[in-house]
């Protein structure tokens, strides 16, 4: 099995019809979330992917987006009643 990294996937997008395209590209991803931050897990081609379908959506000039690699040493703290996040067996993409 490809190795997969956790990442933070976030984005700023001013136009609802982007905004829109960029919440389902990153979702058809997330394992997690609330509204414009997913929890991510990515193999290398998958974030290369990811990088290059969300350049494609986004204006440069008025949107933003940020995929931040976390490190895989840290610690996970939970607050209410999240869970913790794990990387499946298996991901179902579709």
């Amino acid at each position: 099995m490809a190795k997969r990294d956790f990442y933070l996937a976030a984005y700023d997008v001013s136009e609802r019809g982007r905004l829109s395209a960029a919440l389902s590209l990153v979702r058809a991803y997330a394992t997690g979330g609330q509204k414009s931050v997913h929890e991510v897990f990515l193999t290398d081609a998958e974030r290369r992917e990811l990088l290059h379908d969300m350049a494609l959506i986004l204006d440069e000039e008025e949107d933003r987006f940020l995929l931040l690699r976390l490190d895989p040493r840290g610690r996970v703290h939970t607050l209410g009643k999240g869970m913790q996040p794990h990387d499946p067996t298996l991901f179902y993409m579709g």
